[in-house]
């Protein structure tokens, strides 16, 4: 896949992120850090099709960084801009944990031996197709994504976020 002008045998970078991109978008959100703020946050998407389903939440002492993930990060995006809320969107791996007793040492031995760090990690709160995953931010998701797709693991899209909504 390339980018660039749209032309032959090229993709747009308008038409480039689909549902099927290979990574998830993270939102984050800069909140005070005060009573009630996170349940307005997480109303914001009452009466929408768009669900949170990974959450962090890191204090930074007067302030919190909410970091999720949406199961429809396009809705999801123009009901924060129309909040006027100011949000950060980064993109991170969606990994299916293998069958194994310690599924997070083979993730992580894999993105060592590639000397790929973790930035973040935390759980998806569902399970697409069946699987749990992790949701993970590496300092080069390009070659994390090559590298633990060599390795055999499955990696998750936005698509499979909202399977169980459309």
């Amino acid at each position: 896949m390339s980018f660039g002008d749209a032309g032959e045998g090229v993709i747009g970078f308008a038409t480039a992120r689909g549902r099927n991109w290979p990574t998830l978008r993270q939102f984050t959100v800069f909140l005070e850090n005060r009573v009630g703020q996170l349940l307005e946050l997480v109303r914001r998407f009452n009466g929408s099709r768009v669900r949170i389903v990974a959450l962090s939440i890191s204090d930074a002492g007067e302030c919190a960084f909410v970091r999720f993930l949406l199961s429809h990060p396009e809705q999801g995006r123009e009901i924060l801009e129309r909040a006027g809320l100011a949000i950060i969107e980064s993109d991170l791996i969606g990994v299916e944990l293998p069958d194994d007793p310690q599924p997070l040492v083979r993730i992580c031995t894999a993105l060592l031996q590639a000397e790929i760090n973790i930035i973040q990690a935390y759980p998806v709160l569902m399970r697409p197709r069946g699987r749990p995953v992790v949701a993970l931010m590496v300092d080069n998701t390009e070659m994390g994504l090559e590298t633990l797709g060599t390795k055999g693991f499955s990696m998750i899209t936005e698509g499979d976020l909202g399977e169980d909504q459309e």
